[in-house]
């Protein structure tokens, strides 16, 4: 028996019988460094940065949990400069929940929970086509302009003596959303 949706906003979203989708708790953050580790194309934070982000962005925060606990999330603020603007820091989802659409369905519940959200952003590398596939696909389906543009170009990122070479960041730029 397939569950009931619950209104987008809500405390907990359930999306079927066994992934439901809430703002994260303090108690996600370990859970969260992992799925962003074990992602392997996501540029790692520290455990700490990953708690408090639980911790003061659950709002603007989504985690995804099945029986097993947190199997996805995506991390995002409000521009302090364009607070009608949602940036996505990070989308992440475990391996034994890809390829089952997750991902766009928690940046569909996440925008769903305050219209005054007018904008989506987010930064992509261009080897990143999963990505950027997402972004594209959400664009798509709200009939919103997707403007991309470089926002920080490879220099400003540490040189491979630190680290290995970092791509651009470029922009997307959602909006304006619609219902």
């Amino acid at each position: 028996m397939a569950a009931t949706p619950l209104r987008a906003g809500t405390r907990d979203l359930r999306l079927d019988d066994e992934i439901r989708l809430s703002r994260p708790e303090l108690s996600d953050g370990r859970e969260l460094w992992r799925i962003a580790r074990d992602s392997r194309s996501l540029d790692l934070n520290s455990p700490y940065g990953y708690v408090l982000w639980c911790r003061d962005f659950a709002d603007t925060s989504v985690v995804a949990r099945d029986r097993k606990g947190p199997c996805g999330f995506v991390t995002g603020y409000l521009r302090p400069a364009a607070p009608d603007t949602l940036f996505v820091w990070q989308v992440a989802v475990d391996d034994r929940r890809r390829g089952q659409g997750l991902a766009r369905r928690m940046l569909d519940e996440l925008t769903a929970r305050d219209p005054g959200r007018r904008f989506l952003e987010a930064t992509i590398t261009p080897g990143n086509i999963a990505s950027a596939r997402l972004f594209e696909s959400f664009a798509r389906a709200r009939g919103c302009e997707l403007v991309r543009r470089e926002l920080f170009p490879a220099d400003l990122f540490p040189g491979p003596d630190d680290h290995p070479p970092h791509e651009p960041e470029v922009l997307y730029r959602i909006g304006p959303l619609t219902d």
